[in-house]
């Protein structure tokens, strides 16, 4: 592997993550509101509000802002929260499992439902099984993970109440209530986004299983299932290993969403309530984080390459 094109790819990610973190920064600053005013509330003075904001120097030009921001994560500091004056980081690392979970427990999901269903739609085009996986994956896309989540309460938990409607509990606490609290928001999840990856793993084998190598295995007498191991499936594992990366990256904006509606204690949750309440510094904390997640899930796709196919050259 190359060295050079790692080290290439790493400053590039760096350059892409701050390049996030400064956008986000100045949209911030564009967006209604006054962190001071939420803060002390409607009934607060004009005069104790601008204390307030010059004491957490909310008064000061955008770029100097950033640029204590910048500063305090290099020193690793990503500054305390204006509501609730706690540590940034520590709240981040405090929500960062059960996001990382929720999202892990999705795609494990996903990738259940997609990858038979995509090898054995591709196997039998136009048949009967065909047709659903198609049907089921069209479905997929096109229901709103929101709705679909609601779906789920109303049936399984109002209507049947077999599983709890929202909330999360630790697995050291009780390994079962972890467990079926974790059920419908990863169903949620994970549903959406096996119906895209059936899409994409179904058009890769079939383009793959056309292949002339393909049809010689099979005339050398090799069996279907060998054939489809050693050669098609093994050939389209680039494209699936793609189609992973970038459904996971689609996972943990995903997971936002899904995090409302079931009450969820994850780093989304934490992202919408710093918007609402005008937190920039919880908020650009939280930001710089699934960005950086974002960005080393991408470059970590783009290393298994070599992994998968030690032909692939790097330049």
């Amino acid at each position: 592997m190359n060295t050079r094109y790692i080290l290439q790819r790493l400053l590039t990610t760096l350059i892409v993550v701050f390049g996030i973190t400064f956008v986000v920064f100045l949209i911030i600053q564009l967006v209604p509101g006054d962190p001071a005013r939420v803060i002390l509330g409607v009934a607060a003075s004009e005069e104790n509000v601008a204390a307030l904001r010059e004491r957490l120097g909310l008064n000061e030009p955008m770029l100097t802002q950033y640029g204590k921001w910048l500063g305090g994560l290099v020193r690793g500091d990503l500054g305390n929260s204006l509501i609730t004056n706690q540590s940034v980081t520590a709240q981040i690392i405090q929500r960062l499992p059960a996001t990382l979970l929720l999202a892990g427990a999705g795609l494990l999901v996903g990738l259940t439902i997609a990858l038979p269903a995509g090898i054995i739609s591709a196997l039998k085009p136009r048949s009967p099984i065909d047709m659903a996986a198609t049907l089921f994956s069209q479905i997929g896309v096109s229901i709103p993970d929101f709705w679909l989540g609601i779906l789920f309460v109303l049936f399984f938990s109002l209507t049947l109440g077999w599983l709890p409607s929202q909330g999360y509990t630790p697995i050291t606490e009780d390994p079962v209530d972890w467990f079926l609290h974790l059920i419908l928001p990863a169903l949620t999840v994970g549903i959406i986004s096996g119906s895209i990856q059936t899409r994409f793993i179904r058009s890769a084998m079939l383009e793959v299983l056309h292949e002339d190598y393909v049809r010689t295995a099979r005339a050398k007498g090799l069996s279907e299932g060998a054939v489809i191991r050693r050669h098609a499936l093994r050939t389209a594992l680039i494209t699936i290993v793609t189609i992973i990366g970038l459904q996971l990256t689609a996972l943990l904006s995903a997971v936002v969403v899904v995090e409302v509606v079931f009450s969820w204690p994850g780093l989304g949750r934490l992202t919408l309530d710093a918007v609402l309440d005008r937190d920039y510094p919880l908020l650009q904390g939280a930001v710089f984080t699934l960005a950086t997640m974002l960005a080393l899930i991408n470059l970590g796709t783009d290393l298994l390459y070599f992994l998968i196919d030690p032909r692939i050259e790097y330049a």
